[in-house]
């Protein structure tokens, strides 16, 4: 076993053991009544931004269906399991940089395919519903 999956077991057992005794994870910064800004139309391209630090933030997001998309994951000071991404529906899995920001391109996202992402231990996820 490298040194990696090493820290990141030993990572998410301390998270878990966290979980347990302080009844489960924090909320994110899209609670009911907050609006999040997270998704921008550039020369035509789509960008949705995930902030990952202790789960991911927005948890829900909505973007338009149809046009090309770029889903950015920043990161800083990461060291939780929320920066070990896994996208299946793209064929992702990746240990992000602890601080950073990570670019996946998303193709032409068809409207009602939802993009979901989790951390390697399923402990946090953030969903994209395309409309």
């Amino acid at each position: 076993m490298n040194k990696s999956a090493s820290i990141i077991i030993i990572l998410a057992l301390v998270i878990g053991i966290g979980i347990i005794f302080l009844g489960g994870p924090k909320s994110n910064n899209n609670e009911a009544g907050k609006v999040v800004q997270n998704i921008e139309i550039k020369e035509g391209i789509q960008y949705v931004t995930i902030n990952a630090k202790g789960g991911y933030s927005p948890r829900v997001s909505t973007a338009k269906a149809g046009i090309p998309t770029k889903l950015i994951v920043k990161t800083n000071g990461t060291y939780d399991c929320s920066a070990s991404l896994v996208i299946r529906s793209v064929n992702f899995q990746k240990i992000l940089a602890q601080t950073g920001e990570e670019i996946i391109d998303l193709g032409t996202p068809e409207a009602g395919k939802p993009l979901q992402g989790l951390c390697g231990m399923g402990m946090y996820s953030f969903v994209v519903n395309f409309n």
